[in-house]
């Protein structure tokens, strides 16, 4: 019987012994040189961008997983961007990653398979489109507040219809019009673009009114149900609506390309009935507080109009009292505008007195006048004689001694005799002297006539005398009773001084005044010399 020790005793082997590390290298060599370069194709799971820009995910079907990784250098030429959900077609080679005993695909470039072709499509479709400008920001219409007519493009037997009418009729009831098409399979593309360009085609004036606001919209379903509605013909047809649109394609996380391409997204067609109407219970409590307001605020205005209507009425004077101080401010002014013109006019009467007084009396003047025209009458005279004796004398000397000169100088001399006729000159020198007096005395006549009065009297005024012939120029001067004499321009008459400044007309004495005659001084006659 043999003792036992615990301790087993190994037993010998022929087997190679390798370490972990060794193994998991054979295991590494031996992947990627059966499989150096391959293209799987799965679906998208488990999708992370580590922090260092690495991108983590798996690729599974329905009976494996194969994980998966992307280096940060190669993620960035990708040419698309990997979510969970996509079905792809990975390039790339099959490693292992020894620490943790498992094995992967290093992806190099990806691409869509199946659904992501269909994925792939419509990125393409959607950057075409979008270069031609039907996705732009500006070309989007605002939807109108309250819509009178909504036209919905749907499945008449769906449930979308129901919900639609369901939520216009809980917000704010409408008229609809329903233009029933197919929303998915073969035709329903077509179906859809026309639907949305009849509601577009509809008259003002037609016997269906036209609608101000188009819903298109279909239930949730996957890509290939969906994809009528990424068809061009209906993103181009939505674009080309003049009706503002809503786009209620799916659910939530649905996106179809008209959605890009109509005026307003919704998630869900329920929630495109919402954009649709305001709701009609808020609108009429909105109505009734801006009434309250308006009201409130009315009233406040005019109490404060009315503080202030009052407050400047305070600060104004009594209209009574003041329209007896401007009253006795115009009586002063009236009093003081009657003084001063009195005044005036009184000042006025003694200037005219002053100068009146001052001027001299028209038969002073005549007289002067007189007497100088006979002054003047009797220096031409004694003028005129004296040239006359000295032209005489001049005359008898150059007759006395004529005889002489002409014997001696006749020959010389008879031109020069003729041109100095003293005859001549002395008849010459006497006629323009004639003519300088009878200028001088024309104007002596036109001085006189001008200081003259009568020609006042010829203008229709008066001259007043009293009994000695003295010219009264003042009504102070005239006394009651007083015998006054009137000329006129064609005769005079004598009057009476009445108590009132009348006058009591006397018999006519008419007389005719007397014409100035005036005498024209005799030319001096002159006898020829030979």
């Amino acid at each position: 019987m043999s003792e036992y020790s615990g301790t087993p005793t190994p037993r010998p082997s022929n087997l190679p012994e390798f370490s972990v590390s060794e193994v998991s290298q054979a295991i590494k060599r031996t992947l990627e040189g059966s499989f150096e370069r391959v293209r799987v194709r799965g679906e998208i799971s488990g999708f992370k961008r580590a922090a260092s820009g690495h991108l983590y995910m798996a690729l599974k079907d329905s009976d494996a997983v194969l994980d998966a990784v992307c280096w940060r250098g190669q993620a960035g030429r990708l040419s698309l961007a990997p979510e969970d959900g996509l079905e792809v077609i990975a390039v790339g080679r099959i490693t292992s990653y020894p620490g943790r005993s498992k094995y992967q695909i290093v992806i190099d470039s990806l691409e869509l398979a199946g659904e992501g072709a269909l994925l792939k499509l419509l990125e393409q479709r959607r950057k075409a489109l979008a270069d031609e400008g039907l996705f732009d920001v500006d070309r989007k219409r605002a939807l109108p507040f309250l819509p009178e007519v909504i036209g919905v493009v749907t499945s008449p037997t769906g449930a979308v219809i129901r919900d639609i009418l369901h939520r216009l009729g809980e917000r704010f009831p409408r008229h609809v019009l329903v233009w029933p098409v197919l929303v998915q399979g073969e035709g329903a593309a077509e179906q859809v673009a026309a639907a949305i360009r009849g509601f577009n085609a509809l008259g003002t004036d037609g016997t269906l009114p036209r609608p101000d606001l188009l819903i298109v919209a279909r239930g949730g379903g996957s890509l290939e149900d969906l994809w009528a509605f990424n068809e061009e013909v209906v993103v181009r047809a939505a674009a080309e609506s003049r009706i503002p649109l809503i786009s209620a394609v799916g659910h939530e996380t649905d996106t179809t390309l008209i959605d890009f391409a109509s005026d307003r997204r919704a998630p869900t067609p329920t929630a495109a009935a919402e954009m649709a109407v305001p709701v009609r219970a808020d609108l009429l409590d909105q109505l009734q507080d801006l009434e309250r307001r308006l009201t409130a605020a009315a009233g406040r205005l005019l109490v404060h109009r009315r503080n202030e209507v009052e407050g400047l009425g305070r600060g104004l004077p009594d209209p009574v009292r003041l329209l007896g101080e401007l009253g006795q401010r115009l009586d002063e002014r009236v009093e003081r505008l009657d003084l001063a013109a009195r005044s005036f006019l009184s000042q006025r009467g003694q200037a005219v007195a002053g100068f009146a007084a001052r001027l001299p009396d028209p038969r002073q003047q005549l007289r002067r006048a007189g007497e100088l025209l006979a002054d003047r009458h009797e220096r031409l005279g004694a003028a005129l004689t004296a040239q006359l004796r000295r032209s005489g004398r001049e005359l008898a000397d150059i007759t006395a001694r004529l005889p002489a000169l002409a014997a001696r100088q006749v020959p010389q001399r008879a031109q020069a005799l003729e041109s100095l006729d003293p005859a001549r000159r002395i008849a010459r020198a006497l006629e323009g002297r004639q003519r300088e007096a009878d200028a001088a005395l024309r104007e002596l006549g036109r001085l006189l006539e001008s200081y003259s009065y009568h020609s006042a009297l010829e203008r229709g005024f008066v001259a007043v005398r009293d009994a000695e012939g003295a010219v009264l120029t003042r009504a102070a001067q005239v006394r009651e009773g007083q015998a006054l004499e009137l000329e006129f321009r064609d005769g005079r008459l004598e009057a009476t001084a009445g108590r009132d400044g009348g006058g009591t007309k006397a018999p006519a004495k008419t007389r005719r005044p007397a014409k100035a005659t005036r005498t024209e001084t005799a030319k001096p006659t002159q006898g020829e010399l030979l």
